[in-house]
């Protein structure tokens, strides 16, 4: 039987599709397909100008049904903001500090062969390995693990603002497929398509996964040697520069003026010292003339940082501080670093919107605000925090915390 025959006799199976039927499905396009079995007829020309062949296609797709977990996840993602501390607190744990050190050790042969192969420091490379995935833990968790193509195809069928990325990330992953790579019903991941140790989704595998261990296939499910390279290999293209850390933790001296903290720039790290940022412990710069930008995020209450290249090569792996910030510090800690010289202010708690827009509301009554009082602190609104702070004897960071909020309450 051909092709566009056994299409249609498993269409006409699966649907009681006409041929009319399914003409007119075409026309109508993915987003008006009304059942799963009329949207995976509808996708089938975009998965086929991919080069992906109708037996890998049915045998992924052919018994397809939304996983009602994985919309739930997509249509409640709301925006979930905690302190870096607490995000710190659940990705840098003292017992994945000890496991990523007994990691080292245990595959010390393969690390060292993927560190002098991409120049990425072996640490660097566990930390990822921990935070993505507890090395390799969740991979063994079946509330968390997923069929990578349900996923993916239910996010592409109704994912709403994700069907986008379902459907691209799909196409990715029948290339995969395709490949063979990975069988179908071992290629799992989370809800949203991130596979494997190291958590690539499937457009970032086909551009950048390795078969370091030489057998034949890119196997970052079961193979930790393909994992840990293709990490590695990922980050050197994004522009790792080898023998360097991620960035320094740093304290300010009397004369630091905090109005840096805002609109610092990047200067070389020699310039920031003659600033008054100063390394921690009294240690010096191993390379005054690297560029590095100032990065506090707790003002002047808590750890700052200067951050040189390699903290943004790895927000190309997860584009955010706290992930970033995560990964260096774990690397350090797995090297046998200390925990953060600074502590955090952990009473602090976040201001509402309420209290944001109260905190504007005096700094414009005191006259230091004449921004809108809409509760988004920007620059506006950190300048007139700041302004009010070198008035009043308070550490001119220009945060908006409640210690700024309530002194400007109790001096109406």
């Amino acid at each position: 039987m051909t092709t566009d025959n056994a299409l249609r006799g498993f269409m006409r199976r699966r649907a009681g599709l006409t041929l009319t039927g399914l003409v007119l499905l075409g026309m109508a396009g993915v987003a008006e397909a009304a059942t799963p079995s009329q949207w995976v007829r509808s996708f089938w020309p975009t998965a086929k100008s991919a080069g992906v062949s109708w037996a890998v296609y049915d045998r992924a797709l052919g018994d397809f049904s939304p996983d009602p977990d994985v919309l739930k996840k997509a249509n409640s993602q709301a925006e979930f903001k905690s302190q870096i501390w607490d995000y710190l607190d659940i990705t840098v744990t003292d017992e994945r500090v000890t496991k990523g050190r007994e990691l080292l050790e245990t595959h010390a042969t393969e690390l060292a062969a993927i560190e002098k192969r991409y120049g990425v420091d072996r640490e660097v490379v566990v930390a990822i390995w921990g935070i993505e995935s507890h090395y390799g833990a969740v991979l063994d968790n079946p509330k968390i693990v997923k069929s990578t193509i349900r996923s993916l195809a239910t996010l592409a069928y109704k994912g709403g603002r994700r069907s986008k990325f379902g459907r691209t990330q799909l196409v990715a992953a029948l290339k995969i497929l395709q490949r063979g790579d990975v069988a179908h019903h071992a290629m799992t991941g989370s809800w949203a398509g991130a596979m494997g140790h190291t958590q690539f989704i499937p457009t970032t595998y086909n551009a950048y996964a390795v078969d370091f261990d030489g057998d034949g296939r890119r196997d970052i499910w079961n193979s930790r040697t393909d994992a840990l390279a293709s990490a590695a290999a990922y980050l050197d293209k994004m522009g790792w520069r080898d023998d360097q850390t991620w960035g320094y933790e740093v304290e300010f001296t009397r004369s630091f003026n905090f109005g840096l903290l805002r609109n610092g720039g990047t200067r070389s790290l020699g310039e920031w010292e003659k600033r008054g940022v100063q390394r921690v412990g009294g240690k010096a710069f191993p390379r005054p003339g690297d560029s590095a930008t100032l990065y506090a995020p707790a003002g002047g209450q808590g750890p700052a940082f200067l951050l040189i290249k390699n903290f943004s090569v790895i927000k190309r792996y997860n584009n955010s501080n706290f992930y970033a910030l995560a990964v260096g510090h774990l690397s350090d800690r797995v090297r046998g670093g200390d925990p953060f010289h600074r502590t955090w202010p952990r009473t602090e708690r976040p201001l509402t919107t309420a209290e944001k827009e109260q905190l504007q509301k005096l700094l414009a009554a005191r006259g230091h605000y004449d921004g809108p009082i809409d509760g988004k602190i920007g620059s506006g609104s950190r300048g007139a925090i700041r302004d009010y702070q070198l008035q009043v004897g308070l550490v001119p960071d220009g945060m908006d915390s409640v210690k700024v909020l309530k002194h400007l309450e109790a001096n109406q």
